[in-house]
């Protein structure tokens, strides 16, 4: 059984809540104060936790800057522009801050207080995309233009096996839902604006009980040359579908990660127009290291497993130029060669990760956790 410890947090969320769509400004917790060290951190990131004690599992989270700074106010290492950070979780809970994780303001989707939103997509301080997941109807996608004052529904099917695990955006933006009908669908907007079903007809049909998993809302992603990447799991084998032409016609490769029930498999994917890394495993056995992480150094085509392991099972995975880093319920590791060889180096309980820009990423977790993360070499240079 888990014991929480009630911070003021915690206390101005439920104030925050009491009142319908009434913004609030979260301080950071007292008692991890605003950027203390985690636990085993090292020298290979800088972590920082920002705030707890939340009533949320946080399960998405996205970064995007705007304007430039006024004088007197944080701006990015450069002092240049602004970063809006913008996170997402159980129980309703959309935060955003603009002031660099010191303060979080609370959003209320009309109707959708009991919404699990497991992917969001930050534009800007004003504009962003946030995914509920849930069967049927529960899976839906928001757009808020005005900082999360309103929000717009923008995308959701009745189909009771439909079912949302990941959003991402390049210049189109796309989700993926699990099997319909035997097949993985993905739904996209046309020019930034309606959101449609692309066609089935050039999809590999599902293996029984595959699906993609939604716990940190990646495991669909985009290349720099705009190709896409989702894995799966639940099956027999884990795989990775790859579409060279915008989702008009895919492949799909099985990948050596833990797979055979329906707790396992990948959990998520990065894809940086080199390599392709996916991390995952069994969640039921989050302390498993065994064929967690693999990579493919040809796009996808073939697929080795890490020759180092992290240190468990892992939700979520992204880049960060040369580095990797992998976050889970059992911690953190990194990757200085592109996912051949991962070393554990700390124990926060994490569910999601971004990277905005080569001086910032970004994590949550569990309890409504925020930690801000950066690469020392590269704020060295």
């Amino acid at each position: 059984m888990r014991i929480f410890i009630l911070t003021w947090a915690a206390v101005l969320a439920m104030l925050c809540s009491a009142i319908a769509g009434a913004p609030c400004l979260i301080a950071p917790s007292r008692e991890l104060r605003a950027n203390a060290q985690a636990p085993g951190a090292t020298d290979d990131l800088g972590w920082s936790v920002l705030t707890s004690g939340i009533d949320t599992n946080l399960r998405g989270v996205s970064a995007a800057p705007f304007g430039k700074p006024m004088p007197g106010q944080p701006g990015d290492v450069l002092q240049e522009r602004h970063i809006a950070v913008w996170a997402s979780g159980s129980n309703g809970v959309i935060l955003t801050s603009t002031d660099l994780g010191k303060t979080w303001k609370r959003l209320h989707v009309a109707g959708g207080d009991a919404l699990d939103f497991r992917g969001i997509v930050a534009f800007d301080a004003k504009t962003a995309l946030v995914m509920s997941s849930g069967e049927g109807d529960k899976s839906r996608i928001y757009r808020t233009t005005d900082g999360g004052n309103t929000w717009k529904l923008e995308f959701t099917d009745k189909r009771p096996s439909f079912f949302l695990d990941a959003l991402v955006c390049k210049s189109e933006c796309y989700a993926l839902s699990d099997p319909v009908d035997g097949k993985f669908v993905l739904v996209a907007t046309q020019h930034d604006k309606n959101w449609k079903t692309l066609p089935s007809d050039g999809m590999p049909a599902a293996l029984p009980g595959e699906g993609a998993f939604a716990a940190s809302g990646t495991a669909l992603a985009i290349d720099p040359d705009g190709e896409i990447y989702f894995g799966t799991g639940g099956g027999a084998s884990a795989r990775v579908f790859h579409s060279m032409d915008r989702g008009k016609t895919w492949t799909a490769t099985e990948v050596p990660v833990f797979s055979g029930n329906p707790s396992s498999g990948i959990f998520s994917i990065v894809a940086t127009g080199d390599e392709v890394v996916v991390v995952g495993g069994d969640y039921k056995s989050p302390t498993r290291a065994d064929r967690v992480a693999a990579y493919s150094p040809n796009l996808g085509r073939m697929w080795r497993l890490a020759t180092e392991q992290p240190g468990g099972y892992r939700s979520a995975v992204v880049s960060m130029l040369d580095l990797m880093v992998a976050v889970g319920p059992g911690g953190e590791d990194v990757s200085h060669d592109r996912g051949i060889h991962w070393k554990h180096i700390g124990s926060l309980d994490l569910n999601a990760a971004f990277v905005s820009d080569i001086h910032h990423g970004w994590a949550v977790g569990a309890n409504g956790t925020i930690v801000h993360f950066s690469n020392p070499m590269q704020l060295m240079e």
